[in-house]
């Protein structure tokens, strides 16, 4: 088994979860190798270095994916769009077209970074703009794969079926890289839903439906100048 990782607070329930029900050693080896950005394991997931991964839901179109994924149901706290002139998060795909889709000026800004911007001030949840708009939660990703379906869809069940405790000890060493405190991940992990039912689905469909006809024409692409007319690269 071959899973990119990706190294963020709203997945750490998952990863603390595969370490403990991984097949093999190497397997587990494998998890931290294949660890990136989003933006960078949609490219590995793409070009098939890795074999399933959470993957964002603009790319999730067209891959087999299981049930499971990052759900926000109102705001999120981790996909902000902030003061400034227009500019995208280099780490994502997805929260950068949710914001042109919303028509939202100023700086994308996601992941662990994001919970530290936020208590700056200024900054917008894109999720609960979502919900204001559309009432319906906004699906930031999907685990999906490139083989082995039985196998990944199995293991995704398991972990929606398993309560996954985080030791204090993750908690405070996370907390030292994101300046947060153990209660204020815990808080954090308790606004992500991870389950894609017939609501989220039906939200996924509506932002991919609007994704396309989405064009730079419309909304250039922030802190570039150089892709006007271009639609977006999903």
């Amino acid at each position: 088994m071959i899973i990119g990782k990706i190294d963020y607070i709203n997945l750490l329930p998952f990863y603390i979860f595969l370490r403990r029900n991984l097949p093999s050693n190497s397997a587990r080896a494998a998890l931290n190798y294949h660890k990136d950005v989003p933006a960078q394991i949609n490219r590995a997931f793409r070009q098939g270095k890795i074999e399933a991964a959470v993957i964002s839901s603009i790319m999730s179109r067209g891959y087999k994916c299981s049930n499971f994924g990052i759900v926000a149901y109102r705001e999120v706290l981790s996909v902000l769009i902030c003061p400034g002139e227009n500019r995208e998060d280099r780490e994502s795909n997805t929260s950068n077209i949710l914001a042109r889709i919303l028509q939202m000026e100023g700086e994308v800004v996601i992941g662990d970074k994001a919970l530290t911007r936020r208590k700056k001030g200024g900054c917008k949840d894109l999720a609960a703009l979502w919900f204001q708009r559309y009432r319906l939660p906004f699906v930031f990703a999907r685990f999906c794969y490139r083989k082995h379906p039985k196998r990944y869809k199995e293991l995704s069940d398991r972990f929606l079926r398993t309560p996954t405790k985080i030791p204090f000890y993750i908690l405070k060493r996370y907390g030292r890289r994101t300046g947060l405190t153990p209660a204020e991940i815990r808080s954090y992990l308790q606004l992500i839903g991870y389950r894609v039912g017939r609501k989220e689905e039906l939200s996924l469909k509506k932002f991919l439906k609007l994704a396309r006809t989405l064009t730079y024409s419309s909304h250039p692409k922030r802190g570039s100048s150089s892709s006007k007319g271009k639609t977006p690269s999903l």
